[in-house]
């Protein structure tokens, strides 16, 4: 018998991992989450879950069926679980954040009960090392492979009232939530010797998925998130109310493709077609389309959320000035968007800003002097 086991019951969860396992055929899906109504609401629909899929032309919904949800805070389920986690053949981790692995302990004692098994585990928390952590926390296993993911899929989580008002299906009947992703399903794994055919359907590997990573945080974050706070500049609720706004996109097109893809791909040249001035304006153009899909509704408070995190050192904003600078290239357009999040958190006081921004960084060296001075140019 064949089991796949997805932690976490998120829409990357849902959208990739679930549904590619179910469409894998594996004889047995299993969820662990946390959320009691979310899981009796699955339970009350006899494990039949729905997502709605966005294209550029309409929204679809697939259903997948058979799923059991386990709640690990509650003991019969958590016995359940780990003897799910010794047997699965393939699992998949698409949690808020890698802080959450500490709370897998469950998990690790059922890799502990069969130790020598054959896995597959998928690593799906936006963060470069996330594998890592992982195998920090539950342990090395002989055949155990832990995987990192790069994930360029957009997704949105709707309540009930959102989902009546466009008319698409919740989860289940009873569930106070649907989940929206955007049809884009090319999922980059790491690659790793001696792994047998995988079940799990719609992903694709890549031997160093480093430089895919920076593509996804430095170019589709990063544009996504300069577009972002320029719409709450303007007062727009949704990101696909910029489609209209053809300066503005060719704007973010000069940021993706001159500032970031012109970096990258000086960085990572000769790795992939994608790093390329040819592959990555191919690249970013599809993503600036699929950046204001109408379809997918993507809320602009979304975007913008986290401005502490997305402002650190190594994330979507200073992390891609930081790339840019370092290959030699002028980072005016992505300072731009760094300072409409710095005045958005610190306000508009530029010393408060500067003060802020030393705090945030936790230094304030010779390379975050040159970050500072291309804040102070459009500040």
């Amino acid at each position: 018998m064949t089991t796949f086991l997805g932690i976490g019951l998120g829409p990357i969860q849902t959208s990739i991992f679930l549904d590619g396992a179910f469409r894998g055929g594996f004889d047995r899906l299993v969820i662990a989450d946390v959320d009691a109504a979310l899981i009796q609401a699955v339970r009350d629909n006899g494990g039949t879950i729905q997502i709605n899929i966005a294209s550029n032309e309409a929204v679809r919904t697939e259903t997948i069926t058979g799923v059991e949800i386990y709640n690990p805070t509650v003991p019969e389920d958590l016995e359940k679980l780990t003897a799910i986690a010794a047997q699965a053949d393939e699992v998949a981790t698409a949690l808020p954040s890698i802080a959450f692995f500490k709370y897998l302990g469950w998990m690790k004692a059922g890799f502990e009960q069969q130790p020598e098994r054959h896995r597959l585990v998928y690593a799906a928390e936006n963060h470069n090392h996330a594998a890592e952590e992982l195998e920090k926390t539950v342990g090395s296993f002989p055949q155990t492979h832990y995987l990192n993911t790069v994930i360029g899929k957009m997704s949105c989580i709707f309540p009930t009232e959102e989902c009546a008002r466009r008319n698409i299906p919740t989860l289940t009947p009873s569930a106070d939530r649907g989940h929206l992703v955007e049809a884009f399903n090319r999922i980059l794994i790491q690659s790793c010797d001696g792994v047998a055919e995988r079940l799990v359907q719609g992903l694709y590997d890549k031997h160093d998925l480093l430089p895919f990573e920076e593509a996804k945080l430095y170019g589709h974050n990063a544009v996504h998130f300069w577009l972002g706070m320029h719409a709450q500049q303007k007062g727009v609720q949704f990101m696909h109310e910029l489609a209209d706004d053809a300066a503005l996109l060719a704007k973010a097109r000069t940021a993706f493709v001159s500032e970031s893809g012109a970096a990258l791909c000086k960085k990572w040249d000769g790795t992939d077609e994608l790093f390329t001035a040819k592959g990555f304006a191919a690249y970013a153009d599809d993503l600036l389309v699929r950046m204001v899909n109408p379809f997918l509704t993507d809320r602009v408070d979304r975007v913008c959320r986290d401005l502490e995190r997305k402002l650190s050192w190594d994330d979507r904003v200073v992390g891609t000035m930081r790339l840019v600078l370092n290959q030699g290239i002028k980072s005016l357009v992505f300072a731009e968007g760094a300072a409409l999040a710095a005045q958005d958190l610190f306000g508009k006081d530029v010393e408060k800003i500067r003060a802020g921004l030393e705090s945030l960084w936790g230094r304030w060296d010779e390379e975050a002097v040159r970050i500072w001075s291309c804040l102070q140019e459009v500040l």
